[in-house]
C-alpha cells in the first residue's frame, strides 16, 4: 500500500491511484499516436480502445482546439475584451461546434456588434424544432430560467450574457490580478456555479482578456470528486483541490514510474485544470478496469463510445503558451518526453 502526505495527514491510495498516472502516459500517447497518423493502432489498452475519453491535457481536446482557433484567435474577428468575452461565453453556454457552425452559417458575423436577442432566439428555436440538439451533453449547465424567466433554456442564456455585459463583467476580468479573482468574478453570475465559472474562466484565460497561470488556482468538479474518492481509502478531511495540486506539483515522480516516457505537451507540463479533468477521466477508466472501486457517484458504464477518425489536425494553441513555434519547428519527428525536472519534495517520497 503505497500513502502520501498532504498538510501533515496521511493516506493511503488504491489501485486507481496508479491508474491514474498510466491514464495519464497512455493518453497522451494515443494523442501523439493519432497525431502522427501511424497505421497500428493508438494503444493496446482495450479500454481507451472501446470507449471515449478526453486527453490528458484540456487545451488539446476537439471542443477546446476549436474555442481557440475558431472562436477566439480569429483575424477576421474583434479581440476587444467585450467581442472575446461574448464569442467564448456563447459558445461555451452551449458547448457544440455544429451550433457554432450553424450560427455562423445563418449570420454574416457571430459578434456583439451585430447581435439581437430575437434573431439568433428565432435560429436557435428553429434548429430545435427540427430536432436537432443545440447544446453539447458533456456537462449540464443551469436553464436560468428562475433568473430571467424565458421558457426556453436559450433564451435565458442569451439574456445571460446579456446581463453579464451590462454588469461590465469583461470589464473586471480584464482587471483582475488571479485566476481566483476572476472566478469569484465569475461565481457573481447568477446561476454559474464553482464548477461552471471554473471552467469558463480558463476558457476565457485561453483568449487574451486575461493571462494567469493555470498552476496557481483550481476547483474540482463533481467527476474529479468521485475519481478522488477512488483514488484513495480515505480522504480525511483533505480537499479535493489539495490533492490535485499534489498530484500537479509531484507529477514528475510519477510518470517517471511508468513503463514508457511520458510525452509532455512539447515541454508543457500538466496544469492543474488537467490534472482535476484526469481525475473525472480515470473515474470513468475505473469504472471498466475496478468496478469494484465505489466512488461516490454510483455510476458503473461508461456512456460514449470511441468513434476512431482518421489522423488528427495539427494543434494550435494559445499564442502566449509559446507552443505553436515549437510545433511549427519539430512537428512530431521528436516528440518530448518530460516530466519536469526532480525535485527535493519528489525525493521525500517512494513509489512502492
Amino acid at each position: 500500500m503505497h500513502a502520501i502526505e498532504i498538510d501533515g495527514v496521511t493516506l493511503e491510495t488504491t489501485d486507481v491511484f496508479f491508474a491514474y498516472w498510466y491514464f495519464a502516459a497512455e493518453r497522451q500517447k494515443v494523442f501523439f499516436n493519432r497525431l502522427s497518423n501511424r497505421g497500428e493502432k493508438p494503444t493496446a489498452d482495450e479500454i481507451l480502445l472501446k470507449y471515449k475519453f478526453t486527453n490528458a491535457y484540456r487545451a488539446s481536446d476537439r471542443v477546446s482546439q476549436y474555442l481557440i482557433r475558431n472562436v477566439i484567435y480569429r483575424d477576421d474577428l474583434s479581440q476587444a475584451p467585450d467581442e472575446l468575452f461574448f464569442r467564448v461565453l456563447l459558445f461555451k453556454l452551449f458547448n457544440k461546434i455544429e451550433t457554432w457552425e450553424f450560427l455562423e452559417a445563418e449570420l454574416d458575423e457571430v459578434s456583439l456588434q451585430t447581435y439581437s436577442f430575437k434573431r439568433l432566439d428565432k435560429l436557435l428555436g428553429e434548429r430545435m424544432n427540427r430536432g436537432e440538439r443545440i447544446y453539447s451533453a458533456a456537462y449540464i449547465i443551469p436553464s436560468c430560467g428562475n433568473v430571467f424567466g424565458y421558457e426556453y433554456k436559450h433564451q435565458n442564456h442569451l439574456k445571460l450574457i446579456e446581463w453579464m455585459l451590462k454588469k461590465e463583467i469583461p470589464a473586471l476580468l480584464k482587471a483582475a490580478h488571479s485566476m481566483a479573482e476572476s472566478y469569484k468574478i465569475l461565481r457573481s453570475v447568477p446561476s454559474l456555479g464553482p464548477f461552471l465559472a471554473y471552467q469558463f474562466a480558463t476558457d476565457l484565460n485561453y483568449s487574451d482578456l486575461t493571462n494567469f497561470p493555470e498552476d496557481q488556482f483550481v476547483v474540482a468538479g463533481p467527476g474529479a470528486i468521485d475519481g478522488i474518492q477512488k483514488c484513495f481509502v480515505d480522504t480525511y478531511g483533505v480537499s479535493a483541490e489539495d490533492i490535485i495540486k499534489y498530484m500537479c506539483e509531484h507529477q514528475s515522480q510519477y510518470l517517471r514510474a511508468q513503463n514508457e516516457p511520458f510525452q509532455s505537451l512539447w515541454g508543457r507540463q500538466l496544469q492543474l485544470i488537467d490534472c482535476q479533468n484526469l481525475f473525472c477521466e480515470i473515474s470513468k477508466y475505473a469504472r471498466v478496469a475496478y468496478p469494484e472501486v465505489i466512488g461516490v457517484s454510483g455510476r458503473k458504464r461508461i456512456k460514449q463510445t470511441f468513434v476512431p477518425s482518421q489522423s488528427l489536425p495539427t494543434p494550435w494553441y494559445p499564442p502566449k503558451w509559446g507552443l505553436n513555434e515549437k510545433i511549427s519547428k519539430d512537428g512530431f519527428a521528436h516528440l518530448p518526453s518530460f516530466a519536469g525536472p526532480e525535485t527535493a519534495a519528489d525525493k521525500q517520497y517512494t513509489l512502492f
